[in-house]
């Protein structure tokens, strides 16, 4: 059985960074990040390769944000930076059988969710 356990969220002012994780269980993933902001849709932020070597964002993420991934721990970052209040919103974990599945929004596993607050 898959596991996501997202871990991270708060509440950070304007300018400010957060480390969003993602801990997995039950199998190693091409993963990614999604976001929902209140009243709207989920959207892709980013996602990553099994092997870590290939890396995903969508426009609005490039620059500030980094995903990484440790798979000894079995662990998906997400290093968020210069955040926006349009930022905030609830971030979702994601795992699918391939980095395709992930990009397109159609990945196998959602976790939880942790909520990212940015204050102005």
């Amino acid at each position: 059985q898959v596991q996501l356990v997202e871990s991270g969220g708060g509440l950070v002012q304007a300018g400010g960074s957060l480390r969003l994780s993602c801990a997995a269980s039950g199998g190693t993933f091409p993963m990614g990040w999604f976001r929902q902001a209140p009243g709207k849709g989920r959207e892709f932020v980013a996602a990553i390769s099994w092997s870590g070597g290939d890396t995903y964002y969508t426009d609005s993420a490039k620059g500030r944000f980094t995903i990484s991934r440790d798979n000894e721990k079995n662990t998906v970052y997400l290093q968020m930076t210069s955040l926006k209040p349009e930022d905030t919103g609830v971030y979702y974990c994601a795992a699918g059988y391939s980095v395709f599945l992930v990009r397109t929004a159609k990945p196998n596993y959602w976790g939880q969710g942790t909520q990212v607050t940015v204050s102005s």
